[in-house]
């Protein structure tokens, strides 16, 4: 195939389970101080001011803080801001709405409000649903095999994967709790996980359509492929966030990993090099690149 040594079928697979045997000794990286977008008392109250004009902190919250890319300092004039409050009960308002969860009770209440032009998403999670997530992920759950891919519903993952580099505005010790929970759950070995096994899957999707020539399905499988294998690199960095891909050259500069240069990992990002006429050696290239990286992810 164009002077390319064609990846095999076994590769990933087997450093997916490898993977699995060894993660745990794997904990998530500790929040730095460049994680956040805004620091320091002036700052977080400048945060809560709308949040209080708005009635939207209720009595007895026990942590309030900034997740998303406000948080990371990454967003721009037409970024949403969000907030999460965790309380002890149950929100009720009738201003407010809620989206569906897999917990008990099986509801986040949300409140919706605009300052100064900008829209403000608050999600109300209760002490006892967090409590409920961490559970899925235990390592007891892990390693009796009853963590999937499918563990954990988008809200959920977004939430473990945002503790480590939320903005605190209220209950910082509650947050520190939380974070040696993750520290200390099979998370970390879920995610990277997940992503590997995903990346297995579009390479195998890829090869097959390379024997099929079917190249523009091939070429979509193995970007697909690179996305899932630089996620789970990012991952093995405590770097979350692979549901939002527009997010993903941010996250890697944030760790620069030694796996791949970002200027190399950028180029494919973008298809450089691409020849739509003979697509076959750009395909090929990927998925090698595709499973060296996966043989890198750290699994210690």
């Amino acid at each position: 195939m164009c002077g390319h040594d064609q990846p095999t079928r076994s590769v990933l697979a087997e450093h997916l389970c490898a993977t699995a045997r060894d993660r745990g000794l794997r904990s998530a990286r500790p929040l730095r101080e460049g994680d956040v977008g805004m620091d320091g008392t002036k700052a977080a109250e400048d945060w809560l001011s709308p949040l209080r004009q708005h009635g939207l902190i209720p009595r007895g919250a026990l942590a309030v803080f900034v997740v998303g890319s406000a948080a990371r300092g990454w967003h721009n004039p037409r970024s949403d801001f969000d907030v999460y409050v965790v309380t002890r009960t149950e929100r009720v308002s009738s201003s407010g709405g809620t989206v569906p969860v897999p917990l008990e009770p099986p509801r986040l209440s949300t409140e919706l409000f605009y300052t100064q032009s900008r829209r403000w998403d608050v999600t109300y999670w209760l002490d006892s649903q967090i409590d409920q997530i961490f559970a899925k992920v235990s390592w007891e759950a892990f390693e009796t095999g009853r963590v999937t891919e499918d563990t954990l519903v988008l809200r959920e993952e977004l939430l473990l994967g945002r503790l480590g580099s939320c903005l605190p505005l209220l209950g910082e010790a509650w947050l520190a709790r939380c974070r040696s929970r993750l520290a200390e759950s099979a998370f970390h070995s879920f995610a990277v996980v997940r992503s590997l096994g995903a990346a297995d899957d579009a390479v195998e999707d890829a090869l097959g359509q390379l024997e099929a020539g079917d190249l523009e399905s091939a070429t979509i499988s193995a970007r697909l492929a690179f996305g899932h294998v630089i996620n789970a690199l990012l991952e093995s960095h405590g770097e979350y966030g692979s549901h939002l891909p527009k997010w993903r050259p941010n996250r890697f500069k944030a760790v620069a990993p030694q796996a791949i240069s970002f200027a190399d990992y950028w180029r494919v990002e973008t298809m450089e090099g691409y020849d739509p006429a003979d697509p076959a050696p750009w395909i090929e290239g990927v998925l090698t690149l595709c499973q060296d990286l996966a043989m890198r992810v750290e699994t210690s």
